[in-house]
């Protein structure tokens, strides 16, 4: 059981279903259905490039794209990053990505995902509404995401939602898992155009 912003008691379904409901207020418009719908997991650390990465796919990929940190500032205006706090984001963006896929509509989720057992979850989805599944694993040299993480920080008109500084991403370094998976790997302190052709291609072969 918890309780809604109103002080209503909801069981967990309930709390689950009130925040989809919320982030689909987030969306904006939801592109054409397919007829193969195909969902993207992004995995890496903060500063590593995967929301820079994630919006040059997008202009190449008619897909939602579900940034997380983005939306959990529509279920917590004043986010915290506790467990439970993240337990209630990625619960809602589970079952989020499952509605939009059933519906059709190719999806990219644009998270950390660093632990496996929580990407199975995704792999589970995707295989049992029988969407494409690609996994893209984002990387950067330390000392390149740390000069971005202190430049992100100092700027006010950031293009993403992260609130995560050096100290957070040496502290999650630590609690990165293989992906278990076929994969593709980025470095984007290179030249990404030849990973984001190659994903690309797989979408749509």
């Amino acid at each position: 059981m918890c309780l809604n912003f109103k002080g209503v008691v909801l069981t967990v379904e309930e709390q689950v279903h009130e925040d989809v409901l919320k982030l689909k207020q987030g969306l904006g418009e939801l592109p054409e259905p397919i007829v193969k719908p195909f969902l993207i997991v992004m995995s890496g650390l903060p500063g590593t490039g995967k929301s820079y990465f994630s919006r040059k796919l997008t202009e190449r990929l008619s897909c939602v794209r579900l940034e997380s940190d983005e939306l959990r500032k529509l279920l917590f205006p004043r986010p915290t990053y506790a467990a439970d706090e993240n337990q209630r984001l990625f619960s809602a963006l589970h079952r989020l990505t499952e509605e939009l896929l059933q519906r059709n509509i190719p999806v990219l989720l644009d998270a950390t995902n660093l632990i496996e057992r929580h990407r199975e979850q995704l792999y589970h989805i995707a295989e049992r509404l029988g969407a494409k599944l690609i996994l893209v694993r984002v990387e950067a040299p330390p000392e390149v995401v740390r000069q971005r993480l202190e430049a992100r920080m100092s700027r006010t008109d950031r293009e993403d939602s992260s609130e995560a500084d050096f100290s957070v991403y040496q502290r999650m370094r630590r609690r990165v898992q293989q992906i278990r998976r076929r994969h593709f790997a980025v470095d984007t302190s290179r030249d990404i155009t030849p990973v984001l052709e190659k994903i690309v291609r797989e979408v749509r072969r």
